[in-house]
Parts: structure tokens; C-alpha cells; sequence
């Protein structure tokens, strides 16, 4: 990178936007894996959010304002308030990782290094509180730890957000499932960016498979394998990319 660039926040921002679009063409490059890290790791909240926390999801929100409708219908004895929880959290979450992303979002490497070690604390702060407290749905320490799981997730999708890598929204699948069976050879497409897809639909199969395993055991394990993941992703994605800059 030449003098001019470094010192340049609109070029470097550029330089950042060009090479995360780079991460949609190979499974190899550093952002794909740690997006697809971060897809896992949302099958390991959701888990715990919905099948230890009385069915209520703190990364999907599509499927927490469906649940939301069901529980104001009041049908199936779903819960109205840990699923206004999580949306608010969520949206405040969101509204951080905008404002982080306005102040930092043009140094990639400081930017996701913050997002990161937000995500971390927050999910390990929830395993610390489900290891001395008896964590229950529809009481105040369930609704703590759905508030820090969402609130994370929001500044996480804020973050995801800029970057813009198709298919790898990390919480979200329904475009990448979309995007699979649309362009494949059976639609008659070229079937491009399939490893791609099939690879963040397995990532959060196997997060929610292992996070149900894991809630089997307690509710603290799942949320301390996110908490690890979170920040082994940060530690090793971030020198990274900094070398690559």
C-alpha cells in the first residue's frame, strides 16, 4: 500500500469494500472463514435463546417477530415479552454497530476488532451470569441474557452489514438458500457460489446442532463455545487482514 493510500480514509475505505468482495469468490479467503465462524456461532445463541430461554430467537429476528405475532394471537403459549426484549435489544445493538461503523468503518482492521470484542464481551457476560445465577425463562435473568445475546447480535449484523459479502449475512439464510436452488444448474443458472451458500447453511446446522447438544449438559457451555468463537475469530482474523493492509 503506497504512502498516499494509508494516509487516505476514502481510499482506504475503498481498498476495504474491493477486497471483502473478493471474499464471495473463494472459501479460502480470511473474511469468508470468519463470517462462516460467525454463522455458527449464531446456530449456538439461537439455540440456547430458543430452547433454553422459552422460544424466543436473539439473532433471527425474522423468526422472533413471527413468534412475536404468535404470541400476541396468544397461541401455542409462546411469550410476548422476552421476544420484545430481544427486538429491542436487537435494534439498539444495531444502532451501535451503525454508529461504530460511521466512526471507524473506513479502518477495517480496528472497525471488526471492536465489533468482535463487543460481541465477545457481551456473549461471555451471559455465560458468566447463567453460571451463578439460575437463568430462567420469563423472568429477569432469562430476559438479562436474551438482552446481552441480542444486543450482540445486532451490533454484529450492523458490522456484517458493511461489509457486504454475499450470501454471508452470518444470521440469516433464506436469500442464501434462495440464491442456491436459483441459480443452480437445475434453474439454469451456473450454479456459482454454491460452496459458498452450502457452506454458511452448514455452518449454522452445525451451531444449532452443537448448541443443542451442549444446553443438554447446561445453558452456560454453548454460551462460552460463542463467547470462544467470537474472539478466537478476532484473534486470528484481525492480524490477518492487517497483514494483508
Amino acid at each position: 500500500m503506497s504512502d498516499s493510500t494509508a494516509i487516505n480514509p476514502v481510499a482506504t475505505a475503498e481498498l476495504d469494500r474491493e477486497w471483502a468482495k473478493s471474499a464471495a469468490a473463494s472459501l479460502r479467503h480470511p473474511l469468508t472463514r470468519a463470517l462462516l465462524v460467525l454463522t455458527l456461532t449464531t446456530g449456538l445463541v439461537d439455540a440456547v435463546s430458543y430452547l433454553g430461554l422459552g422460544r424466543v430467537f436473539t439473532a433471527n429476528m425474522t423468526g422472533n417477530i413471527v413468534l412475536l405475532g404468535f404470541g400476541i394471537a396468544g397461541s401455542g403459549g409462546l411469550p410476548v415479552v422476552a421476544p420484545l426484549v430481544s427486538l429491542g435489544s436487537f435494534l439498539v445493538g444495531a444502532v451501535g454497530g451503525g454508529l461504530l461503523a460511521k466512526r471507524i468503518g473506513n479502518r477495517h482492521p480496528q472497525h471488526i476488532a471492536r465489533a468482535l470484542g463487543f460481541e465477545a464481551t457481551l456473549i461471555g457476560a451471559a455465560a458468566v451470569l447463567a453460571a451463578i445465577v439460575d437463568v430462567r425463562p420469563s423472568e429477569l435473568s432469562g430476559d438479562a441474557v436474551i438482552a446481552m445475546l441480542a444486543l450482540a447480535m445486532g451490533v454484529r449484523n450492523a458490522t456484517v452489514r458493511t461489509l457486504g459479502v454475499p450470501d454471508l449475512t452470518t444470521t440469516v439464510l433464506t436469500m442464501t438458500l434462495t440464491g442456491l436452488a436459483a441459480d443452480s444448474p437445475a434453474a439454469g443458472g451456473s450454479g456459482k457460489g454454491s460452496a459458498r451458500r452450502i457452506a454458511a447453511v452448514a455452518a449454522m446446522l452445525a451451531g444449532a446442532v452443537a448448541g443443542a447438544l451442549l444446553l443438554k449438559t447446561s445453558i452456560v457451555l454453548p454460551l462460552v463455545a460463542a463467547a470462544g468463537l467470537a474472539l478466537a475469530t478476532w484473534l486470528v482474523y484481525v492480524p490477518a487482514v492487517r497483514r494483508h493492509l
